[in-house]
């Protein structure tokens, strides 16, 4: 049963628990809560991992967010305070999981359009190799800092980003460029593109649980 003290959250057990617990955190967007994601074990149908589904610490709108919502894309204003705190607290989950026995390389992170930009943010400084980092529809916050604020274990991580060719909030050749400035940093990142808005799609589940189950082995 794993746990934290920093987030509201919901524990998913594996299915076939392993000889050591492997678990997927899962961060999502603005305005949603840990309830948005809770059909996501069951679609990945990965009998071998567990979930850690987990809210956002700020209230919005009914929902909750990572950062002050500034109007999307790479203008963070406000925000950056805000994603500086919540970097910290997923940090500090990291840590939680690991002294529960959880070690990084089998901790893997999800995250959707907010959730996503916390996701990558976690895998470029998070200290640790971790067992792979998938984010869909967002976005890379603070470019300007890399290569120089890269963990040493950044280039050592695997990265899943999909994204929307017609995503109205987020536009798709922004993420795109930033994955390629990303990737021509040595970083193990692979950008898929999908013809869909914002959200995600039944084909697109599938490619994340295909990248995945090459993980989790």
């Amino acid at each position: 049963m794993l746990t934290t003290a920093l987030f509201t959250h919901k524990y998913v057990p594996a299915k076939v628990p392993g000889p050591r617990e492997r678990v997927m955190v899962v961060f999502h967007g603005l305005g949603d809560s840990l309830n948005g994601f809770t059909w996501m074990p069951s679609a990945l149908g990965l009998d071998g991992l567990s979930y850690l589904l987990v809210n956002a610490p700020d209230d919005y709108f009914g929902g909750y967010s990572w950062f002050d919502f500034t109007g999307g894309g790479a203008d963070m204003g406000a925000a950056i305070a805000g994603i500086k705190r919540s970097r910290g607290l997923i940090q500090g989950l990291l840590g939680e999981l690991e002294a529960q026995g959880v070690g990084a390389a089998d901790t893997f992170l999800f995250g959707f359009s907010q959730g996503c930009l916390m996701a990558l943010d976690a895998g470029l400084r998070y200290g640790k190799r971790l067992g792979g980092i998938v984010g869909v529809s967002g976005w890379l916050a603070f470019q300007e800092e890399y290569p120089a604020a890269f963990s040493p274990a950044a280039q050592k991580q695997s990265f899943l980003v999909t994204h929307g060719l017609r995503d109205p909030l987020l536009p798709f050749r922004a993420t795109q460029a930033q994955c390629a400035f990303l990737k021509a940093q040595g970083l193990q990142l692979v950008f898929k593109a999908y013809d869909k808005e914002h959200t995600m799609l039944p084909e697109e589940v599938g490619d994340i649980r295909a990248w995945l189950a090459e993980r989790l082995g």
